[in-house]
């Protein structure tokens, strides 16, 4: 039986796969018209990068970068300066330097934002990281550690994270399954697995939902989760959106809400990578669904919001990164915030690490070893 159950979810698999790999997908049943799309071209503004894991912008003109290997450059005119005092990274697998994230008041106090893989000498394994330091010109000071998974592993795999400040002030980020799925997601008093929410200096806010209850881990927001890749505030529901990697198939755009089970690995639309079920499960009354899920995997990474007027036929789209099919993809909701339509955008480029709107309004991607691009709208 369970040989027949994973034919016909191949099958299913195949046929949708056709429908969605193409330029553009609109969802059999939903009744729209087309969007409008835009004349634009893309830009290298700047081509010497590794994997660029990330991207802030310290003004209109001048980018901040992260470098998976463990560097940070400022970029500004096409010309790079390298950050110094950078914390030492656990270099592993999907495991390095990683999210870049300021302060709401960056202008006034230079705080700066890190996630990183850290590693232990002492049993040789490592786990996600959040500091803070001041950018002061191109160097780091004060660096401080705000939290740590515990719980270090070999593991090379789902460290996370991507880090997002909320309009009270408050910092969430994620630390992935750690490929312990079967151990960390659903267990609120272990590390991995999660979404987190910290006030600015590392300490728990008293209105985190476990605060209050033994045995469990108070940064906790959210729980259920594989490893998410990326990450936006809402502009007008002022709410945390995420994407993340599935297994085979079922990668997933979330909406995080306070104290909610999303249900890995007990639910999903995914399957192992050798084609074996994970579950039956699909669904439970006390498990969150997702507001999307792609199958195939498109390997999400890096996830935006468009708010800005400079792209007004894209504006309330959403943006993210494919690593696997090597591609900017747009998605259009309809009120209901339903998937009713997709594109690609800048198609076959390469592995899209990041996407980020400047303060000016203009869409910045990532992409490794190919470099930082701007999507400029052509009248």
């Amino acid at each position: 039986m369970k040989n027949i159950q994973i034919l016909i979810f191949l099958i299913l698999s195949i046929n949708i796969s056709c429908a969605q790999l193409g330029e553009t997908y609109i969802r059999d049943d939903e009744t729209i018209n087309i969007p409008e799309t835009i004349n634009y071209e893309i830009k290298n503004i700047y081509s010497d990068v590794e994997i660029p894991w990330s991207i802030e912008f310290l003004n209109n003109e001048t980018i901040i970068y992260a470098e998976k290997r463990g560097e940070i450059f400022i970029i500004k005119d096409g010309k790079s300066i390298k950050v110094e005092n950078v914390p030492e990274i656990y270099l592993r697998g999907q495991g390095g330097l990683l999210d870049l994230e300021l302060h709401p008041n960056f202008a006034n106090n230079n705080l700066i934002y890190i996630s990183y893989a850290l590693g232990s000498r002492e049993d040789g394994g490592g786990n996600t990281a959040v500091s803070r330091a001041k950018l002061i010109q191109n160097k780091l000071t004060d660096l401080e550690l705000l939290y740590k998974g515990e719980g270090n592993s070999t593991r090379g795999q789902h460290f996370g994270t991507r880090l997002q400040f909320d309009n009270d002030g408050k910092l969430f980020f994620a630390i992935g399954d750690r490929g312990n799925r079967d151990k960390l997601p659903q267990n609120l008093s272990l590390d991995g697995g999660k979404i987190y929410r910290i006030n600015d200096d590392g300490t728990i806010p008293d209105d985190n939902p476990f605060v209050n209850d033994e045995n469990t881990i108070k940064a906790i927001y959210s729980y259920g989760h594989r490893n998410p890749q990326g990450i936006f505030l809402h502009p007008k529901t002022g709410k945390i959106w995420t994407n993340e990697h599935g297994p085979k198939g079922g990668d997933e755009i979330n909406i995080i809400s306070k104290g909610k089970n999303y249900g890995w690995p007990k639910i999903t639309y995914g399957i192992n990578y050798s084609g074996t079920t994970i579950t039956d499960e699909k669904e439970h009354p006390e498990m969150e669904q997702p507001l999307y899920y792609w199958i195939p995997s498109i390997a999400p990474s890096g996830f935006a919001y468009v708010s800005s007027n400079k792209y007004k036929k894209w504006k309330g789209s959403l943006l993210t990164g494919s690593l696997k099919f090597k591609y900017l993809e747009r998605l259009v909701l309809n009120k209901n915030n339903k998937v009713v339509y997709r594109e690609k955008i800048a198609d076959s480029i390469g592995r899209v690490r990041d996407v980020k709107e400047s303060p000016d309004g203009f869409i910045y991607f990532t992409v490794e070893n190919k470099g930082i691009f701007k999507i400029v709208p052509k009248e």
